[in-house]
């Protein structure tokens, strides 16, 4: 005999637990019960057990013991019942109500029979609540050993709060069959998969403006994404015109975002976006972005033209779907995070406080000629007092048209002419929606 548990224990509301499934928490009062002709120790969910107390609140002697064989009846108990119990996994523990105290019990995988003996519980459920100090008033002892399933049984019984307990658990239905019990468990996985795919439809609906976007629109590469934040509906609107009203506001944007930073009229510039107009590759030197960013530093004509950044418009947060249980809530804080990555040398951005990372040991340092581009973050809604660079947004804008992909060209395009524009990208916007209005 090995003896896991001697001395006192607390209950509260006059109960007690043995679990044994590291991955269920808590018992239900009639399921635990159903289907038993005893009511002192509730064995109907499997690897649990629910051990009923006459105190309602406060310390109780308790005695766990695990034997080899059936032990003799101890006839100096009041009230003892028996039930069949099988751990669903190896260990378990005597667990107090709430978690509050918890003993090993070192039981194995296998059939047990459990008699749980009584003595005092009248006495106890008068007084109801016992403080630290007052004396002893129930006591128990639950023991274990190795014995094929029976039905539960009353040994004994001797007190009235056993009897209450005992009619309780007779008038209870009888317990689920492991296959209604496997059904059970079915459904209530299939009901919950087809909350979360709800939720998944409901998260992707607000992240694209409140519709599903199309096969093309989850695939596409480049800003899609940038683009939603300012105009959801835009962004489907030029998915649905079709490739070569893609390509015409792609053209149209990469010009409108020349002209706006003052690049159109420099010749280099000026025969990408005449290629673009005429559906030819873009001419050499847009071949390497390199050379691009360097004619755009060295060349004397590019204006110094800074614009305050565009910043998107507020949207209602996101709202998971409604559940009908109330442990299924869902939470989600967002925390608008913008991160850009500008290629401009250190220099032109005087202005912006660029976030300070922490430099390895192998970091190369700071940028120059060589790694040309600098990590901007901004906590929360862009700062729009912080200017940026109209040229190094603009050139982004006729790279971009030039995408293989019209849908994607469309969208950098478009996402970089609304850097461009800054403040006034409203203006941009709206030149974008009279080319989609006019698609067949």
């Amino acid at each position: 005999m090995r003896r896991q548990v001697e001395g006192e224990v607390d209950v509260h509301y006059g109960q007690i637990y043995v679990e044994t499934d590291p991955d269920h928490w808590g018992l239900d009062l009639a399921e635990a019960f159903a289907g038993q002709s005893s009511g002192l120790c509730g064995a109907a969910v499997p690897g649990a057990l629910w051990l009923t107390t006459g105190l309602h609140t406060g310390h109780v002697g308790f005695t766990a013991e695990v034997h080899e064989e059936a032990p003799p009846l101890d006839a100096g108990w009041d009230d003892v019942v028996e039930v069949s119990f099988r751990p669903v996994s190896a260990g378990g523990a005597l667990v107090e109500w709430g978690g509050g105290g918890v003993w090993d019990l070192d039981l194995d995988e296998t059939d047990y029979r459990v008699r749980y003996s009584a003595k005092g519980m009248d006495e106890a459920r008068q007084q109801d609540t016992l403080l630290e100090e007052e004396a002893q008033l129930d006591c128990y002892l639950l023991q274990f050993w190795p014995a094929p399933p029976a039905p539960d049984r009353v040994l004994k019984q001797t007190s009235e709060t056993a009897a209450y307990w005992h009619d309780y658990a007779r008038r209870l239905p009888p317990p689920p069959t492991p296959a209604e019990r496997a059904e059970a468990e079915r459904l209530a996985r299939l009901a919950e998969e087809q909350a979360e795919e709800e939720r998944r439809l409901a998260l992707e609906r607000w992240e694209w403006g409140g519709r599903l976007p199309s096969r093309a629109l989850r695939c596409v590469d480049g800003n899609v994404r940038g683009v939603l934040d300012f105009d959801p509906d835009l962004v489907h609107a030029i998915d649905a015109a079709g490739p070569e009203v893609q390509r015409e506001v792609a053209v149209l944007a990469a010009r409108r975002a020349c002209e706006a930073a003052g690049l159109a009229g420099l010749d280099w510039v000026a025969e990408g976006l005449t290629a673009l107009a005429e559906g030819r590759p873009l001419p050499p030197l847009f071949e390497d972005p390199d050379r691009v960013w360097h004619a755009l530093e060295t060349d004397p004509r590019v204006p110094d033209r800074t614009v305050g950044r565009a910043v998107p418009p507020e949207r209602p947060p996101f709202q998971p779907p409604a559940r009908d249980d109330a442990h299924g809530a869902l939470y989600e804080i967002v925390l608008p995070i913008v991160v850009t990555t500008e290629q401009t040398p250190p220099e032109s951005l005087e202005s912006s406080e660029p976030l300070e990372l922490p430099q390895s040991s192998e970091s190369p340092g700071e940028p120059g000629p060589e790694a040309p581009y600098r990590l901007v973050a901004t906590l929360g809604e862009p700062d729009r007092s912080l200017p940026v660079s109209q040229p190094h947004m603009a050139v982004p804008a006729l790279l971009g048209a030039a995408e293989a992909d019209p849908l994607q060209a469309a969208l950098d395009a478009v996402y970089a002419a609304v850097a461009t524009y800054g403040e006034d990208h409203r203006t941009l916007l709206q030149q974008v929606w009279s080319v989609c209005r006019r698609r067949p």
